[in-house]
C-alpha cells in the first residue's frame, strides 16, 4: 500500500481479520455490529462520496455528531484521500462551531440532525457558503450504497497532517492542534505497549470521540489491535453497568467525574465488573479517595496524563505501581520524553515544582494557521505544557496544577488541585473547584465552589473547618460557595475561567 497513514487501517485490518467485529453501535432500540470488512467497505465508499464532492488532498473534512460509526468512517475516509479530518465538539454553540469550520477552512461537514438542529438551511447564516453538507441518516446511507467500492490507494506520508483537533478553548479562542498520521500511530503504539492491550479487548467508548482521549487513548489503539469498540452516544452510570455486563467490557476510559458517578450509584456494590481489565482515567487529577474506592472493589486505575498537542499520551501509571505510587501520573510512555524544568529550562531537583515539557514522535508539529503561537509553544524542541509538577526520587511525576491556575496569596503559591483533593475527602462534597479572588491584604485568597450531596447536612463553615490540620492555613479557602453544578467541557474537564466568571468576584 502507498498509504502509510490512518486511512489504510481498515484495509490492513480487513485483510487480517475481516469477520471480527470492529464496532458495535449501541442505540436505545438495540445495537448494530460492523465487522472490519464492513468498516473497510463503508470507509472506502465514503471516500468516493467525498471525492465526488470535490475533496482532494489536504482539504479539511469536518464531522459534527455524537459517538457514531460515521465519525470513524469519516476519519478513515479522509485519510484514504490524504484529506484532513476536523472533529467538532457537539456541546459548542453554533457561533463556536462556525468559528472552527471557518478557521480550519473545512470543505464539507458531515453532521447529525440531532445536533443543534443542523440542516441545509439552519447554519447558512453563520457558516461559510462554500461549505458542503452531508447529513447522517437516510441520505448518508443512500450515498454510501450508491458509491463504488473500488480500492483507493493514494500515497499518504506519516508526516502528513491527519487531524486538526481543537483544544478545549477554556481561555480565548481554541487553537487547532495539527496531529500527523505518525503522531497518532506512535501514540497508539505507546498505549499498546504500556497498557498491554489484547486482540480480544472490548472497549466501552462513552467518552466523546471528538476529544483526544476517547479517540486516541481508547478507540484507535483497540482498532489497531483488532478488538471491538462499543460506541455509546453519552455516558450514563446506570446504563454503563448494563453495557459492561451485556458486552463483557474489558476496557474503558473515563474522567474522574465519570468514575465517581459510578462509585456513588446504588448498583456499585453488586454490579458485575468481573470482565474489566483496564480502567483508564485522565483529563483531571484523580482524587485519592476515588482511587481507594476502586481498589476496595479489586479494580485498578491506570492513570495517565496528556494533552491534545501530544495526541495525547505523555505520562502513564501502570497497574503494578497503582498502589505504591497512587496519586502520581506515572512515568513517561515508552516513546515519550518528559522533563520538569524551572524558568531557565533546566530540570528542577527532586521534589521541587517545575513546568512539564514533553517531546517525542507523538507531539504535534504546531497549531493550524498560527506560526507565532506554534513557535512560542516549543523551547528547544520541547513542547511547553503550562502544567506544574514534581518528580520523586523514582522518576514518578505528580501533576500539581496549571501554571495559570496558581493562586499567589501574600507571596505564597497555592495550587488549587491540592486544595480540591482535600475538599473531596469530605463525605458531603461531590464536586469542587478552588479559585482565587481579590483580597485587599493578601492580593488574592482561595475560594471554594462546591457541589454537595442532595442530603448533605454540613454547612460551609464545617466543610472548611475539616481542612484544619490537613492543609497549611494559607491554603484553606477563606470562603465557600455552594453551587448546583460546575461548568465542564464535554470530556468532563472543569472550565475554570467560567467558574471564575460566575464566582470570582469579591461579593459572590
Amino acid at each position: 500500500m502507498r498509504n502509510e497513514g490512518i486511512g489504510s487501517w481498515p484495509a490492513r485490518r480487513a485483510r487480517k481479520t475481516p469477520h471480527r467485529t470492529a464496532l458495535i453501535h449501541q442505540r436505545t432500540d438495540g445495537h448494530r455490529s460492523f465487522s472490519y470488512a464492513d468498516l473497510h467497505d463503508r470507509s472506502t465508499r465514503l471516500a468516493h462520496v467525498l471525492h465526488a464532492r470535490g475533496v482532494r488532498r489536504g482539504d479539511r473534512v469536518a464531522h459534527l455528531g455524537p459517538n457514531h460509526p460515521s465519525f470513524l468512517e469519516t476519519l478513515f475516509a479522509s485519510g484514504l484521500l490524504g484529506a484532513v479530518f476536523v472533529p467538532l465538539n457537539t456541546r459548542l454553540a453554533m457561533p463556536e462551531i462556525a468559528y472552527q469550520l471557518a478557521d480550519s477552512g473545512a470543505r464539507i461537514l458531515i453532521h447529525h440532525p440531532s445536533v443543534h438542529g443542523t440542516t441545509d438551511n439552519a447554519p447558512g447564516t453563520t457558516l461559510t457558503t462554500a461549505l458542503d453538507l452531508l447529513e447522517v441518516g437516510p441520505d448518508y446511507e443512500a450515498a454510501l450504497a450508491a458509491a463504488p467500492a473500488a480500492t483507493i490507494d493514494e500515497p499518504v506520508s506519516p508526516d502528513d497532517v491527519c487531524i486538526i483537533m481543537y483544544t478545549s478553548g477554556t481561555t480565548g479562542r481554541p487553537k487547532g492542534a495539527m496531529l500527523t498520521h505518525a503522531n497518532l500511530v506512535w501514540n497508539a503504539v505507546n498505549v499498546l505497549i504500556d497498557q498491554d492491550l489484547a486482540a480480544d479487548e472490548r472497549a466501552l467508548v462513552s467518552a466523546p470521540l471528538f476529544h483526544t482521549a476517547g479517540l486516541n487513548m481508547l478507540t484507535l489503539p483497540v482498532l489497531l489491535k483488532g478488538g471491538t469498540c462499543v460506541l455509546v452516544e453519552s455516558f450514563d452510570p446506570d446504563s454503563t453497568f448494563d453495557l459492561v455486563e451485556e458486552h463483557r467490557i474489558t476496557f474503558m476510559f473515563g474522567v474522574p467525574t465519570m468514575y465517581d458517578l459510578m462509585a456513588r450509584h446504588p448498583r456499585w456494590p453488586t454490579a458485575d465488573l468481573s470482565t474489566m481489565r483496564h480502567l483508564s482515567c485522565g483529563g483531571a487529577p484523580v482524587p485519592t479517595g476515588l482511587i481507594e474506592t476502586y481498589q476496595r472493589r479489586g479494580l485498578t486505575f491506570q492513570q495517565g496524563y496528556g494533552m491534545t498537542e501530544a495526541a495525547p499520551g505523555t505520562l502513564f501509571l501502570a497497574a503494578e505501581h497503582s498502589v505504591a505510587k497512587a496519586g502520581t501520573a506515572g512515568v513517561p510512555h515508552f516513546f515519550s520524553d518528559v522533563a520538569v524544568v524551572g524558568p531557565d529550562g533546566e530540570p528542577v531537583p527532586v521534589g521541587e515544582l517545575g513546568e512539564v515539557q514533553v517531546r517525542g514522535p507523538h507531539v504535534m508539529p504546531g497549531y493550524w494557521g498560527l506560526p507565532a503561537e506554534s513557535a512560542e509553544a516549543f523551547r528547544d524542541g520541547w513542547f511547553r505544557t503550562g502544567d506544574m509538577a514534581r518528580v520523586d526520587a523514582d522518576g514518578f511525576v505528580s501533576i500539581v496544577d496549571r501554571l495559570k491556575d496558581m493562586i499567589i496569596s501574600g507571596g505564597e503559591n497555592i495550587y488549587p488541585a491540592e486544595v480540591e483533593d482535600a475538599l473531596l475527602a469530605h463525605p458531603d462534597v461531590v464536586e469542587c473547584a478552588v479559585i482565587g479572588v481579590g483580597d485587599a491584604r493578601w492580593g488574592e485568597v482561595p475560594r471554594a465552589v462546591v457541589v454537595v450531596r442532595d442530603d448533605a447536612k454540613a454547612e460551609p463553615e464545617e466543610i472548611l473547618a475539616s481542612l484544619t490540620g490537613r492543609l497549611a492555613k494559607y491554603k484553606i479557602p477563606k470562603s465557600l460557595v455552594v453551587a448546583a453544578e460546575l461548568p465542564r467541557t464535554a470530556s468532563g474537564k472543569l472550565v475554570k475561567p467560567r467558574v471564575r466568571a460566575l464566582y470570582g468576584t469579591q461579593d459572590s
